[in-house]
């Protein structure tokens, strides 16, 4: 993972997010002492391959923690 353009952490695992349309990937980003704001206002990208692409960040679970929408 490539925050502002420096290394900063490892993808740990990857899988295609159906829900979401389009390739997911967890990793660890440090970020002790940090803002949620400053967390979120960075740029990410990962290297696959040797080719960059843009990442999004998002502080939220990657699953449905309430079931909410199994209740739907």
């Amino acid at each position: 993972i490539l925050r502002d353009g420096r290394i900063v952490g490892p993808i740990t695992s990857g899988n295609y997010g159906h829900h979401l349309g389009g390739a997911i990937g967890l990793g660890y980003v440090p970020c002790e002492g940090e803002s949620e704001a400053d967390v979120l206002g960075s740029s990410y990208e990962v290297e696959i391959a040797g080719e960059r692409f843009a990442a999004e960040a998002s502080l939220k679970p990657m699953y449905d923690p309430k079931a909410e929408r199994v209740k739907m």
